[in-house]
């Protein structure tokens, strides 16, 4: 399944992954990124087609047990977990933040390793919210779902 535009899969639940999909949105070269918890139905679907069924399952499960991924890109069909998509969203802001692309020299086993323990590591360091975020009018357009439960601990 091609996308047009990339989608970046977030947990809603996280403070901090929250702040991220701000950051991208104001610091992004343009209007680029779709947004979707990744426990909602669009994450699923959309997954499920780059994946399989199996995979998918399996990335949403650990994404909602707060292990990891805690962000994932989808983009021409190519899904990016852990560094990669971190990596992947850097390549689409402004200066000075796109430098971050810099990090792909650096190899994926220490890359991911970082990644592992911040994100096993994000509730304790940035809290966790009782529900999602709301977008702002503006902002609602590109957030293609909300999440599928409620996200009460």
């Amino acid at each position: 399944m091609q996308n047009v535009d990339p989608v970046m899969f977030f947990d809603g639940r996280c403070n901090f992954c929250n702040a991220s999909v701000q950051f991208v949105v104001d610091h992004e070269r343009g209007p680029d990124f779709k947004f979707a918890p990744i426990d909602s139905e669009v994450a699923t679907e959309r997954l499920e087609a780059a994946l399989g069924k199996e995979e998918a399952a399996e990335v949403i499960k650990n994404a909602e047990g707060s292990d990891r991924p805690t962000v994932v890109v989808l983009e021409d069909g190519k899904v990016y977990l852990h560094s990669g998509a971190v990596l992947s969203i850097a390549r689409r802001l402004r200066m000075p933040w796109r430098i971050g692309i810099v990090f792909w020299l650096i190899p994926r086993f220490i890359r991911d390793t970082l990644y592992i323990w911040f994100a096993r590591n994000r509730y304790r360091l940035f809290g966790r919210a009782e529900s999602c975020r709301v977008p702002t009018p503006e902002l609602r357009s590109r957030f293609l779902a909300q999440a599928r439960r409620s996200l009460a601990p």
